[in-house]
């Protein structure tokens, strides 16, 4: 009598119990997929062929186990560099000492130099281009190590100054609402001789905003609003009065001191110009631009390469209504520390600075499989990539088939507890089965043994 049968059943049902207690062992495993036995058939034949329709089957064997790559439960946790992929894909990590491996295993650290790692100190992989010593990189470039920079953010010069709201078109000229403040004046305009520019009744309109040099020291600039009085165009009038309509002057202080005067080489080198038109929109503006640029005397930023802006005033409006600053902005920054990082849906990695910076630091890579279950399991949640897998270019989260991002979230482990509980039931029953198969055998071959 054959036992092959019973003992291909008790092997078979065995081996489905090993990769149900491996499955039930990875519940809590993050990034685990779930695997699962495909069983197939055994027979026998001759050199010469079997006889069609008299084949007896040897048994059973397992034919391969199946890992499942469906999604996993996402669970919110308070690390913002836990990471999970909503979709296909998976992360790429580096080993110093063979290729590249895959993991759905998004719990993630920074070592000490800054490096994204892994647990098990496997480094992260993406998209980073480093920059000159001190600068911050930028999410571009070829495949490498990802590391967050950390040294802090360098100074930047301001050098784009953004003003937009609203000028009163009710306004009169400061030199017609204030008559008396403007007597004895040189030209009677702002600002007055002495410190009588002080007065708030010489100009019309103020706002403020802190820029910074190249050391990243502070500074204040001041811009005053002067509506210009309309005169009869006459021979005798000054040429500063020249006829004028809806027209401003903005001039400029810096650090509280007086403003700078209309009499540089260039006469708009420190005054700026609007004129508006009968709907209050901008027309004109001259005065410093972006290639003649507000110049800061040197005296006001001694130990700090020269300081230059150019301000944008094309969202200013001249209509019948309060005066209102809706847009104050500039481009400069001093130096600060790292403060955190966050992971946007696209991978983006950016980097939050104590001086309000957000800068860009780098992008995650993700890497796609045409046949992920041909992957290799190598153990620590890594797959390493076969010739059946199917290795495709590296892409960026949300690119192609490639999925998104989840930050301060892990991907649990595919495991459906109770359909494992269920299949470990059916395969003792198997296994008890196919003993008991065995044990009829063995009943069997003892009677043919007992006859004489």
């Amino acid at each position: 009598m054959s036992f092959q049968q019973g003992l291909s059943g008790l092997n078979v049902s065995s081996k489905a119990l090993d990769i149900i207690s491996n499955n039930v062992a990875n519940t809590n495993t993050v990034g685990f997929k779930s695997g699962g036995a495909i069983f197939a058939d055994v027979y026998a034949a001759s050199l010469t062929g079997s006889v069609t329709g008299k084949q007896v089957g040897a048994g059973s064997t397992l034919g391969a186990v199946r890992q499942t790559f469906t999604q996993g439960n996402l669970t919110t946790t308070n690390n913002p560099l836990d990471l999970a992929i909503n979709g296909d894909g998976f992360f790429i990590v580096g080993r110093p000492d063979g290729p590249n491996v895959y993991t759905r295993n998004g719990q993630f650290e920074l070592d000490k130099n800054g490096f994204i790692v892994t647990p098990t100190g496997e480094k992260l992989m993406g998209f980073q281009s480093l920059a000159s010593a001190g600068q911050l990189p930028s999410p571009v470039g070829g495949l490498k190590e990802l590391q967050i920079p950390i040294i802090g953010s360098l100074p930047q010069t301001t050098d784009t100054i953004t003003i937009g709201g609203n000028l009163d078109a009710n306004s009169l000229s400061p030199a017609e609402m204030y008559p008396s403040v403007f007597e004895g004046d040189a030209d009677g305009l702002f600002p007055l001789d002495g410190d009588n520019w002080r007065d708030a009744r010489s100009y019309n309109f103020s706002t403020s905003i802190e820029v910074f040099d190249s050391l990243g020291k502070s500074h204040e600039l001041t811009f005053y609003f002067e509506k210009l009085k309309n005169v009869a165009d006459d021979p005798a009038t000054p040429a500063v009065d020249e006829e004028v309509t809806n027209t401003w002057r903005v001039h400029t202080s810096v650090d509280g001191d007086r403003p700078l005067p209309n009499s540089a080489p260039d006469a708009n080198d420190f005054v700026w110009e609007l004129k508006f038109d009968e709907k209050g929109l901008l027309v004109t503006t001259t005065g410093p631009s972006t290639v003649n640029p507000f110049l800061v005397p040197p005296e006001y930023t001694p130990d700090a390469s020269p300081m230059s802006f150019s301000v944008d005033f094309a969202n200013m409006r001249q209509i019948g209504g309060p005066y209102l600053i809706t847009e104050l902005t500039q481009n400069g920054y001093t130096g600060g520390e790292l403060a955190g990082v966050s992971v946007g849906r696209d991978g983006i990695i950016t980097g939050r600075y104590t001086n309000g910076e957000t800068v860009a630091l780098a992008q995650l890579g993700i890497q796609t499989f045409r046949n992920p279950n041909a992957l290799n399991s190598i153990g620590n949640n890594y797959w390493e990539a076969t010739l059946d897998s199917g290795l495709t270019a590296p892409t960026k989260p949300g690119e192609g088939v490639a999925g998104v991002i989840s930050s301060g979230m892990v991907e649990d482990a595919n495991v459906e507890l109770t359909q494992e509980l269920v299949q470990m039931i059916i395969q003792q029953r198997n296994y008890q089965a196919n003993a008991q198969s065995i044990k009829a055998q063995d009943q069997i071959l003892q009677t043919l043994v007992n006859l004489r």
